[in-house]
């Protein structure tokens, strides 16, 4: 089968921010998410009847709603455009008492009490899915760069792959699973990729066999739409980008800011390797698998394995390599105040090491665990 690929400006951006309603007193997640978007549309009389907000959106969850960007130039349009949705959020939330959160994951909720958003194909995920799909209760951020040839994608994705311990580590925010301390830094990387067709991609050295891939899924039955292939890192066709989906939720702009910086820099370093005639190194599957594993369980202590020859190093130590060589992409792309903010997170460490020290400084009570992260958000 044929997949266009849409014409897009090369690195041109896009976020996607999912957030947690929760109750202001307790923590608890709320499923007022109906409610909410209501709401929102209310307070903006251009929208038609029944019309969704075009940045503010459903998601699974009833709990849930997620903050979408439009096509941004920078990373500080793209958190502007972001913090412009948040207050439009907040005008419908204050007022409720909900409060609202990101990590990947609610630390004490249990997950398949939380209802499911009335749309056809959420419930047909869940009834294919069963107990895994009822698991779902986590959040991330999903970052488009925009490619300006259909031929970048596959190598760009393979690129990107190599970096999948980096993002995971930096966001690395859901250690706690239905009131439990799961012993690693990401609960949702390992939840999530037990979906069908979810986890690390397949790595394809032409588009044309990405597509005879698709055509496999289609004519199988394994997915009815494109967009039904979940994997950490993907093509997505009709916006004519490249998709990072590798991070838990975020409790900052900031944070969120600087993960979109890493992302924009390292696609638009690729592409300048590819238009300059160049290729981008891979590893093999099994590296990439296991470097995913080493960052869900240990976060910024994870170790991992940096190429196909099997070199090792701590991930924060590379990152501060990885960084310094993107200074000049990111004076390119004018965002180095945002990609500086990645060393922000090297230096007070991720969200799985505060939410821990929080959980240990309220003698594991966990409600303070989420107002914490609440508060992160407000300030």
């Amino acid at each position: 089968m044929k997949i266009e690929f849409a014409q897009s400006a090369q690195s041109t951006l896009g976020v996607e921010w999912e957030l947690a309603l929760v109750d202001r007193y307790n923590g608890d997640l709320v499923s007022v998410a109906n409610q909410v978007l209501r709401g929102v549309a209310a307070n903006h009389p251009e929208l038609q009847e029944d019309e969704e907000h075009p940045h503010i959106k459903q998601e699974l969850l009833l709990n849930t709603v997620e903050l979408v960007t439009g096509i941004c130039h920078t990373v500080a349009d793209a958190k502007a455009d972001l913090s412009r949705s948040l207050a439009a959020v907040r005008e419908v939330t204050d007022p409720m008492g909900v409060e609202l959160f990101s990590a990947g994951s609610h630390p004490f909720s249990v997950p398949r009490s939380q209802p499911v958003t009335d749309k056809e194909r959420y419930f047909k995920l869940i009834d294919r899915t069963q107990w895994w799909g009822q698991q779902m209760v986590i959040y991330g951020v999903h970052v488009h760069v925009g490619l300006d040839r259909r031929d970048k994608a596959m190598p760009i994705l393979d690129g990107l792959v190599n970096y999948v311990p980096h993002f995971q580590a930096l966001s690395a925010s859901s250690p706690f699973w239905g009131g439990d301390d799961t012993g690693y830094a990401s609960q949702r990387a390992l939840m999530f990729q037990q979906l069908p067709t979810a986890g690390l991609p397949f790595q394809f050295p032409s588009w044309a066999e990405y597509e005879s891939y698709v055509q496999d899924m289609f004519t199988t039955g394994v997915i009815d739409s494109v967009n039904e292939i979940r994997w950490d890192i993907r093509p997505v066709a009709n916006l004519g980008t490249i998709e990072m989906r590798v991070c838990d939720g975020l409790s900052t702009l900031q944070d969120v800011g600087a993960i979109a910086a890493l992302t924009q820099c390292l696609v638009d370093e690729f592409s300048t390797t590819l238009d300059n005639g160049g290729t981008i190194p891979t590893m093999p599957p099994w590296h990439v698998q296991e470097n995913k594993w080493r960052a869900a369980r240990y976060g910024m202590e994870a170790i991992i394995i940096l190429d196909a020859q099997g070199r090792e190093q701590l991930v924060t130590e590379h990152l501060v390599e990885v960084l310094e060589r993107l200074q000049p992409v990111a004076k390119k792309l004018g965002c180095v105040e945002e990609l500086g903010d990645v060393e922000k997170i090297l230096a007070r460490g991720a969200g799985y090491q505060r939410q821990r020290r929080v959980a240990a400084e309220h003698d594991g009570d966990l409600s303070a665990v989420v107002l914490d992260m609440v508060a992160q958000l407000r300030e």
